[in-house]
């Protein structure tokens, strides 16, 4: 009888545990597909899913919110994912968020992200569709990779011939990076070239101070002079546009500041009354 009764005690507690621990799964599994809750809609359209699989995460802003719900095929073209996300993240999406595809990390499961919209102010509604953007695929990656080896390969062998010609060839370059002789030449005729324009300029200082073309020298410097003050008068006008351009880009900045705010303010006061309307109402029932 002892025997039986431990038996008994033994089956009753696997099944008390078994229940428990099957009890916490169905918890865990739930929460994590948002089974429980409230929760939203929203479906999103692209050219091709990337291996993306119902039950993947969606994340907003590096949290996930959400799960794929559904994977549909349109035509050869378009394939509509449908996701579930909690309700209580519906207020920080706007009808121009953006939904993209990417990794959980470089190997990782796909996951499908949804960008904050920047211009819209209306919060997406239930069963609502966003726009995507297109990732990089890895076919396009490695097409990019192999044409960037290719020009690499293609500038190898340019750089392997010119250095060949040079160290082989007759032309003017390779013997002057070879021949000492013409390599002096060449020095040589630069001095000469210095020396010359040395003296020209000299000769032409001494014919500033020649009576008969000293009037022509002045013409000239006084031709230089304005035309650097038009050029200082031009930069100076440039400067002032492009200063009154920044005042009134800030003026108009400001404007739309002061213009958010008011909204803001109008629409927190429209829900603070919405609100006291609520609690009104539901103190009447």
């Amino acid at each position: 009888m002892d025997k039986q009764s431990g038996y008994t005690w033994k089956l009753g507690m696997f099944v008390t545990i078994g229940l428990l621990l099957f009890i916490m799964a169905v918890y865990f599994i739930g929460k994590q597909k948002n089974l429980f809750g409230s929760t939203f809609h929203l479906t999103s359209k692209f050219k091709t899913v990337s291996g993306l699989e119902v039950g993947n995460n969606v994340r907003f802003s590096g949290i996930n919110i959400g799960t794929v719900e559904e994977i549909r095929l349109i035509n050869d073209s378009s394939v509509v994912v449908s996701m579930v996300i909690k309700d209580d993240v519906r207020e920080f999406i706007k009808t121009d968020a953006r939904a993209s595809i990417g990794s959980d990390g470089l190997m990782g499961d796909k996951v499908l992200t949804i960008s904050p919209g920047v211009k819209s102010r209306k919060v997406i509604e239930n069963g609502g569709a966003i726009a995507s953007i297109n990732g990089i695929e890895m076919q396009d990656l490695m097409k990019s990779v192999k044409k960037s080896v290719d020009n690499a390969a293609v500038i190898t062998d340019e750089l392997a011939i010119f250095s060949h010609s040079m160290n082989n060839g007759n032309g003017a370059l390779a013997r002057l990076v070879r021949d000492d002789k013409m390599a002096s030449s060449v020095s040589n005729t630069i001095s000469n070239l210095e020396s010359g324009t040395k003296g020209f300029s000299e000769n032409m200082e001494a014919a500033k101070s020649n009576f008969l073309l000293k009037g022509y020298f002045k013409k000239k410097e006084k031709a230089k002079e304005k035309k650097q003050e038009e050029i200082k008068e031009k930069q100076e006008e440039q400067q002032k546009k492009a200063e009154k351009a920044k005042e009134e880009k800030a003026k108009e900045e400001k404007e739309k500041q002061e213009k958010a705010a008011k909204e803001k303010e109008k629409q927190d006061k429209q829900k603070e009354e919405d609100a006291k309307k609520a609690q009104a109402d539901k103190a009447k029932k």
